[in-house]
């Protein structure tokens, strides 16, 4: 049946809020009251305002916070890594970045409200000296970033701990307390430790193990470092140094030969100062002196195996068991008298054999020998080295009055400058011979109880100024050089590598000149000594006499017997050096041939 629309009456004043709900009917007095109501219990937000909330759920991807916004935010787990005891019921912080993206959620971020407030919360931590928490995001160069009211601090090595870290990786992505100890403003730097919570529970413990330290104690302790020097033991946040002299009885090159790192030692309370601050351990304190558990059999002569641990100039450290050394001295390493260093005879870590010289027990010191295992080379001296006898050596030093010679190991002996030559004046040993070549020598003196031999090198020929002394006669006259000159007079050349003396006024020639140096003149001998080898002669003196029948009468004779010495010298002349006139025969025979020419004189006449 159809209906016929127009003649429907509308009803008047009808409800339609009602539609689809409960016959409960509100007046618009109550609507309002309702409304009013409502609204009371949401919150006005503005984006981009910081506010509180409350974490009502989270999960592992995110946390759930409620603002008392019509509808709760989202914020990535992620923001809150820094906390992660983070539970339902806590206030945090959000920054509202949006009320409604495209599915109609509220968008918060817990980071950029941390950030907005993380300046002035680092001030303050600074400023009250607060402890905070950060998370430690990653690995840098020389330690860590850590983020900390989001902000990337950094963390440098040397703050993580109060001991040296070798592995900083073992601390990314934990969670730690920290203080922020530095703050750039002007760069937005923030720098923060971990090691400064650590020392100050350190330092209360280190006031407890301070106040009972006393000397002789023995503790445990934990080797922390080592130097060169010696090494740091940790006792518990005391640090103690062991120096590396205390750590064994013997000698040690290193302090790694004896502990090692995070090494677990007991040590005995050497010394501290007033305040406790540096505490002197010892490790080889422990154990008994070396030198208490000698054999009491060890007696001085008796012999010994040892090492060479330290070599000196003065002699060589022999360590015959660790802890007990024994000196050798250098003049104890040989027989031979030259001083010589010890590192002639030997080196660090030889093994050697010695005889114990000395021996005390109190001070702990002995004293070694190795040459007592040599024979002595003075045994028999006066066999082998007779007074008389002649023998080569070598040249081994100089000394301004005279030559140290060595005839064998352990045997030196000395010739007097005086008895290097029987005619040359010495002023220096250096210019008669040169250190290390031969000299042939002759033995004038031995003396035993001092171990010196007393030698000569002239001694090997006949003393030629015997000779001399008949040839170079008071007033006779020979040819002469002069070879060197000074403000007393002048050194001449005579025959037969004689040299004789002549005073500046008997240097005056005929034409009233002064000779010179290389000029060839007579001279005249006006003062001869055989024992102080000294010839005086004069050329004024020749011109000077009065009698010139006299003077050529002198001259007659004195060619005369010149000549006839002359062809007595001339057989020895060859084999002579110029310091000498040749061997003992041929001297032997100048005397006699000059005996029989003054015997002819005398038969002529």
């Amino acid at each position: 049946m159809a209906t016929n629309l127009s003649h429907v009456v509308p009803v008047e004043e009808f409800d339609w809020n009602a539609i689809g709900k409960k016959q409960d009917i509100y007046s618009e007095k109550e609507v309002s009251k309702l409304e009013e109501l409502y609204g009371g219990t949401m919150k006005e937000v503005v984006e981009h305002e910081l506010v509180d909330g409350v974490v009502v759920s989270k999960n592992h991807k995110e946390v759930v916070v409620n603002i008392g916004f019509k509808s709760d935010g989202v914020v990535p787990l992620s923001e809150f890594r820094y906390n992660p005891d983070l539970k339902i019921g806590d206030k945090v912080e959000v920054y509202i970045e949006n009320q409604e993206d495209k599915t109609g959620q509220l968008v918060l971020s817990h980071k950029k409200a941390r950030a907005m407030k993380s300046w002035d919360s680092v001030n303050k931590a600074l400023a009250n000296d607060e402890i905070i928490k950060g998370f430690v995001k990653c690995r840098t160069k020389g330690g860590l970033i850590v983020d900390v009211f989001g902000i990337e601090a950094f963390l440098p090595g040397s703050q993580i701990d109060v001991k040296p870290i070798r592995d900083y990786d073992i601390y990314v992505g934990k969670t730690m307390e920290f203080k922020v100890v530095k703050i750039n403003n002007e760069f937005k730097n923030v720098v923060v430790s971990h090691k400064a919570l650590i020392e100050e529970e350190l330092e209360q413990q280190k006031k407890e193990i301070i106040s009972k330290l006393e000397k002789g104690q023995v503790l445990e302790g934990t080797v922390k470092n080592i130097t060169s020097y010696g090494v740091f033991i940790d006792l518990g946040g005391v640090d103690g140094l062991i120096h590396i002299t205390d750590l064994s009885w013997g000698r040690i090159s290193h302090p790694e030969e004896i502990v090692k790192l995070d090494q677990k030692i007991n040590v005995v309370i050497l010394d501290f100062d007033d305040a406790k601050k540096r505490i002197a351990l010892g490790l080889k304190q422990l154990t008994p002196h070396p030198w208490d558990s000698l054999s009491q059999e060890l007696k001085v002569g008796d012999k010994i195996k040892g090492r060479v641990v330290v070599i000196a100039d003065y002699g060589a450290f022999v360590e015959i068991a660790p802890g007990v050394e024994g000196l050798i001295h250098v003049s104890e390493m040989s027989w031979s008298q030259h001083l010589r260093s010890a590192q002639d005879f030997l080196k660090v870590n030889d093994e050697v054999n010695a005889v114990i010289l000395t021996l005390d027990r109190e001070e702990r010191k002995m004293s070694l020998g190795i040459k007592q295992l040599m024979p002595d080379p003075w045994t028999g001296i006066l066999d082998k080295y007779p007074k008389g006898s002649k023998h080569s050596a070598t040249v081994r030093n100089f000394t301004n009055f005279g030559i140290f010679v060595e005839l064998e190991e352990g045997v030196d002996g000395l010739i007097h400058i005086s008895d290097l030559s029987w005619s040359k004046k010495i002023k220096h040993p250096s210019e008669f011979t040169k250190v290390g070549e031969k000299i042939d020598v002759v033995v004038l003196e031995v003396d035993v109880d001092n171990r010196r031999l007393s030698l000569g090198h002239k001694q090997l020929e006949e003393n030629p100024w015997e000779v001399f002394e008949t040839v170079f006669t008071v007033d006779s006259i020979h040819q002469g050089t002069i070879i060197s000159a000074n403000e007393k007079g002048a050194i001449v050349s005579l025959p037969y590598g004689v040299e004789g003396f002549a005073p500046n006024k008997h240097l005056v020639k005929v034409d009233g000149k002064t000779a010179q140096v290389e000029e060839t003149l007579d001279f005249k001998v006006i003062e001869f000594s055989k024992e102080g080898k000294k010839i005086i002669v004069s050329h004024s003196r020749i011109h000077e006499d009065a009698n010139n029948t006299e003077r050529d009468h002198t001259r007659t004779d004195k060619k005369s017997a010149d000549k006839t010495a002359h062809k007595a010298v001339k057989k020895v002349k060859d084999s002579m050096e110029k310091t000498t006139l040749g061997d003992i025969e041929a001297l032997s025979n100048l005397r006699s041939e000059l005996h029989e020419s003054e015997k002819g004189k005398e038969e002529q006449k």
